[in-house]
């Protein structure tokens, strides 16, 4: 008996999509660079160390006296770093673009990858990537030193605190919150620099918005006014850091958070198109 002959479009390779080896080939080039370059790797080393650091001096610094009932909100005291943390975060996720501007590269990038949107698409999604990792370490690292510093300095259930444990709903959000704000600082911070291409004006911008909100805002006298700049600004995402105190924040926590991720997809979404539109 003869075997049949099989069929000539089943016996056809299967080719990937164009798109989506395209995709693919985008994404190994960003990872190729961001892991080549040094720089890379000490700034997300730096995001940990700041971060731990800060947040561990700070708790150092603070003390409950004996005989009187705490206040503070230990969650929010132990991720106090994350204010620092997020201007190494800055930093990486800004020179990741502006970086090849400098350099002369994105012209090369460009030739190799002609899809402007998909080229962007790649870096946002490993700085992000990249970024959330650190900052699972870091912000865990936080609330450990938190959980081991703090109620040797008073923080204590006898003093109507309550201890830090990823059990608590509350220290959870703050916590898990408190890593997607430094990836969409990350987020944020690259579209800035694709839309600026200059490294210091682009790292400037990025830290101004993080930091001078909060500046301009103690200066305001009019209270309707300071109430819009606390809901509207980037930093309205670290209102999810709160545990204590949440219906008198001027936005909820994870409201706060979502006008930070429109802030970053607002940035991204010019820096792309002006990466469209511009040449190289």
């Amino acid at each position: 008996m003869t075997q049949a002959p099989s069929h000539p479009v089943l016996a056809r390779p299967v080719l990937a999509h164009p798109v989506l080896a395209a995709s693919r080939d985008a994404l190994q080039a960003e990872w190729l660079k961001l892991r080549t370059v040094s720089s890379s790797a000490w700034l997300l080393t730096g995001v940990v160390a700041l971060t731990v650091g800060i947040g561990a001096a700070v708790m150092a610094a603070n003390r409950c006296p004996p005989g009187t009932t705490c206040l503070e909100d230990t969650a929010k005291l132990s991720l106090t770093g994350v204010q620092a943390g997020q201007a190494v975060v800055a930093v990486l996720a800004v020179i990741a673009v502006t970086g090849e501007y400098s350099t002369g590269m994105i012209r090369t990038t460009l030739t190799a990858m002609p899809r402007r949107g998909m080229l962007l698409t790649a870096k946002a999604l490993l700085i992000a990537a990249a970024v959330l990792a650190a900052s699972t370490a870091a912000v865990g690292a936080s609330v450990l030193a938190g959980w081991l510093i703090l109620p040797g300095h008073g923080f204590t259930a006898a003093r109507g605190v309550t201890g830090l444990s990823l059990a608590d709903g509350p220290v959870l959000r703050a916590t898990t919150g408190s890593v997607l704000y430094l990836g969409l600082i990350a987020l944020l911070s690259l579209g800035i620099g694709t839309l600026v291409r200059d490294s210091a004006v682009a790292i400037g911008t990025a830290l101004g918005l993080v930091y001078l909100f909060p500046v301009v805002t103690a200066f305001v006298s009019n209270p309707v006014w300071q109430r819009r700049l606390e809901r509207y600004s980037p930093m309205a995402g670290l209102n999810i850091q709160a545990t204590t105190g949440v219906k008198a924040l001027a936005i909820g926590p994870w409201a706060g958070l979502g006008v930070l991720g429109i802030w970053a997809v607002v940035t991204l979404l010019a820096g792309g198109l002006a990466l469209a539109l511009r040449d190289a």
